[in-house]
């Protein structure tokens, strides 16, 4: 079934191109920032310098071992799902389950590896990049070099790898079930971390305004919310669409096809729920930090310097793979209905109206996400505020808020309706016969 993997690969590269984009950024960023427990582990190195590299190597690598699953997850689904009448040929032709299952498992794991040692260059110079602003900023001694060693080279690899079998593995079995979910046992995990995330936030008021880890019980907060509601987001969608009175054709098409095809739509969900908490709650939660310790004259710590840093850089990392995540799971989602584009046109549609169909769809899904991702970092920026300034909402939240929710709106909107017109460019004809 190996040999079978790589066959597959060969014949249609293009369906493995968003696999090995994920799986490159993944690796890369995990090789980049372990490569901090390689540059601490030199002799010589001052305490000071080394906890800060041991922490942002932690920290951070702990993050984008999340990122790299659920972005190869989500886009193995969606190559899993769109080759669904290939895998059943291959089980009318006597392949068992396993068989499939072990077929899959081999793609993903071949162009990881590919994509992960692709990555190896640009880590080591992200790394140097990195090592260089913890010297500018006075968070790491001058004296200390860079080194790129087994650290991170072999988690890179060893994540990267497993992380890909794992949700490979995952995507095929749902298919080789035929469809049937485990709604109690997601249903438990969504209320798990929600009411965990509820009482995260709610121990905010147990600290003091000047505690180091005042902002580390409301983030824990809104991030275990934003991840109850990304586990309930098929639900969620068909909660809205019951109450949207949108009508008109495009309007009318749109709620139809995400009430059926909602559970599809549900990876588009958790990226945007979870980049508008996390993103909205962290920045906005800085901001409040910063502007609160200039106000009161102070000069930050070191250990101040490297919780902004690492949670700036979470945001933009959680920001790249979110991006990646919409982009390649909304291109092929959309390039996919070619054949449904093309029916809708010969009993009658327009081209502007299937157009305003699928943004219609993008307007829904990025108002739903939205809606619940401010929800969940709203849990998060209140508590603190109310104990770190004595304020209820703080005076930074609007612009951050709109400028996540503007980078959201475009690259959803953007992406799903650059593909919808490139699909369109083929005659109607010719998409309902190619995709036949």
């Amino acid at each position: 079934m190996f040999v079978l993997a790589l066959r597959s690969i060969r014949q249609r590269p293009g369906r493995f191109l968003a696999t090995l984009l994920s799986a490159f950024l993944g690796a890369a960023i995990i090789m980049t920032f372990n490569s901090m427990q390689d540059t601490s582990g030199q002799a010589g190195i001052d305490t000071v310098s080394a906890e800060t590299l041991g922490t942002s190597a932690g920290v951070v690598g702990g993050y984008g071992t999340l990122l790299v699953f659920f972005a190869v997850a989500s886009t193995l689904t969606v190559n899993v799902r769109q080759r669904t009448a290939e895998l059943e040929l291959l089980r009318c032709s006597g392949a068992t389950p396993a068989q499939i299952k072990r077929m899959v498992v081999g793609e993903a794991v071949a162009v990881a590896l590919v994509g992960a040692a692709l990555a190896i260059g640009p880590a080591m110079l992200g790394g140097r990049a990195l090592l260089g602003m913890f010297h500018d900023s006075g968070q790491v001694a001058r004296s200390v070099d860079y080194s790129f060693g087994t650290v991170a080279l072999s988690s890179g690899l060893a994540i990267t790898l497993l992380a890909s079998a794992g949700a490979a593995f995952l995507a095929v079995r749902r298919l080789t079930r035929c469809g049937r979910e485990r709604t109690g046992a997601k249903r438990f995990l969504a209320g798990a971390a929600l009411v965990t995330g509820a009482s995260a936030a709610g121990a905010t008021f147990l600290f003091s305004a000047r505690d180091e880890m005042l902002m580390a019980a409301p983030a824990y907060g809104a991030i275990l919310l934003s991840v109850g509601f990304a586990l309930l987001s098929p639900r969620l969608l068909k909660g809205v669409l019951d109450r949207l009175p949108l009508t008109g054709a495009s309007g009318w098409l749109a709620v139809r096809n995400l009430r059926e095809r909602a559970s599809h739509m549900a990876g588009i969900l958790v990226s945007l729920i979870l980049f508008t908490a996390v993103s909205t709650a962290t920045i906005t939660m800085q901001s409040v930090e910063s502007d609160a310790v200039k106000a009161s004259g102070l000069v930050k710590s070191v250990d101040a310097k490297n919780l902004e840093t690492l949670n700036l850089t979470v945001v933009g990392i959680i920001a790249v793979f979110v991006c990646v995540m919409l982009i390649n799971s909304l291109y092929a989602a959309t390039t996919y209905r070619s054949r449904e584009f093309g029916q809708q046109r010969l009993a009658g549609a327009t081209p502007g109206q299937v157009l305003g169909m699928v943004g219609a769809e993008g307007v829904i899904l990025t108002v739903t996400g939205v809606f619940f991702g401010t929800v969940a970092a709203l849990a998060g920026v209140v508590p603190f505020t109310v104990v770190r300034t004595d304020a209820v909402l703080p005076d930074q939240f609007l612009g951050v808020w709109l400028a996540m929710v503007a980078l959201a709106a475009t690259v959803t909107l953007g992406t799903s309706l650059g593909t919808a017109r490139r699909v369109l460019r083929t005659p109607a004809v010719g998409a309902v016969t190619l995709a036949a």
